[in-house]
């Protein structure tokens, strides 16, 4: 298969056997090559992992959004009109969940009373799971405390803990959610909403099938409920990933920025290869320069050359980078095989590109100074 594309392409072969000729600084200016390629994938990489981990621990906030009361215009809670309403406009689709919130004096396990913020719902069962026990519906008496809570008191269904001078035992340790979302319930002490004295609602977190929808409940919300004045804020946990996402593509182009720099010394490295080669060679172009080759015929050569140096690294780099795109997906995620993902492609691309430009770029002026060269002088030379 070489030797046919060879002698279809046969600037290809002697830039081959010229490059085999000094082995050692071929080999050298296309580690340097290498060098760029890893750095720049790799690191492109990384930053994709880093994102990637995150936005599993995320969860899946983006489908989340919460209702508050617009405290500067003087609204202290959602009456259940209010709740109505946001059912209403949210549609049978989107979970909704009001919620009371009150700082309690709460005593675990007989201990000294310690103020905590409590949490009432009137169906826990739609947001929540239990990890030990059974999350009662309906939700009338009792308690249900999150797993770091019940950890750090010794907490499990059928204990018991006062809570503002009234003992309650507990119905279900809550399993653990998405670390930012607004309804992680990790510290979380939940009582029954008729529990609390006030009869409105502190907030109203809405849970949607997906971003999109969630974005549009927002949207109908805010005009269903502030139609005649603000009354309420509504925040939308989907545009915090957004913001997110476009750190991070911030931080992935300084990276590349920076592992660009390792690419053109090693261009630089490639030209002074390419011009040595020139200068040692001055007697072998002015003979093919003799024999009938043209300055083009010659450009050819020289830019085959720093082609060649430029493909080979390009190939290593991209195959070193997959192997370091292995460990880097396996210890920052624990899946080796998320490296397969298109956005490394992309970046493996886009290296193995930049290698191939900046040699081709770097061997520009060592071709044109060897072609231009007139055949007489590089002969005497």
């Amino acid at each position: 298969m070489f030797e046919r594309l060879y002698r279809r392409f046969p600037t290809a072969l002697m830039a081959r056997r010229n490059l085999t000729r000094t082995k050692m600084r071929s080999l050298l200016a296309s580690l340097g090559i290498v060098i760029g390629v890893v750095a720049i994938a790799s690191l492109g990489m990384f930053g994709v992992a880093l994102q990637y981990s995150i936005s599993q621990n995320l969860g899946d906030i983006g489908n989340q959004v919460t209702v508050s009361p617009s405290g500067e215009n003087g609204v202290t809670e959602l009456s259940e009109r209010d709740v109505r309403d946001i059912r209403r406009v949210a549609g049978p689709e989107v979970t909704v969940s009001p919620v009371k919130q009150d700082v309690q004096p709460v005593a675990f396990d007989r201990q000294t009373n310690s103020t905590t913020l409590v949490y009432g719902l009137d169906r826990p069962a739609e947001v929540y799971e239990a990890s030990d026990g059974r999350v009662p519906e309906p939700f009338r008496t009792g308690a249900l405390v999150g797993e770091s809570l019940a950890e750090e008191h010794d907490l499990h269904p059928g204990s018991t803990i006062a809570v503002n001078g009234s003992t309650v035992r507990v119905r279900a340790v809550l399993a653990s959610g998405d670390g930012f979302s607004q309804l992680n319930p990790a510290n979380r002490l939940v009582l029954p909403a008729s529990s609390f004295d006030q009869r409105g609602y502190s907030q109203v977190y809405l849970t949607a099938p997906s971003g999109t929808q969630a974005n549009e409940t927002a949207m109908a919300v805010r005009s269903a409920l502030n139609d005649r004045e603000e009354r309420v804020s509504v925040t939308e946990l989907g545009s915090l990933v957004d913001q997110i996402n476009q750190t991070f593509q911030v931080v992935n182009t300084v990276l590349i920025g920076i592992a660009s720099i390792s690419l053109l010394v090693a261009g630089i490295s490639i030209l002074n290869v390419m011009l040595m080669s020139t200068v040692e060679r001055r007697g072998e172009i002015g003979v093919l320069r003799a024999v009938g080759y043209q300055k083009r015929d010659v450009l050819k050569i020289m830019l085959m050359e720093a082609t060649l140096l430029g493909v080979v690294g390009g190939v290593v780099g991209v195959l070193l980078s997959l192997g370091a795109g292995l460990a880097i997906n396996h210890y920052t995620v624990g899946d080796a095989t998320a490296v397969f993902r298109v956005a490394n492609a992309w970046y493996l691309l886009v290296a193995f590109g930049f290698a191939v430009v900046t040699s081709i770029v770097s061997g520009l002026y060592p071709a044109w100074k060897a072609a231009s060269e007139e055949p007489v002088e590089a002969l005497r030379g």
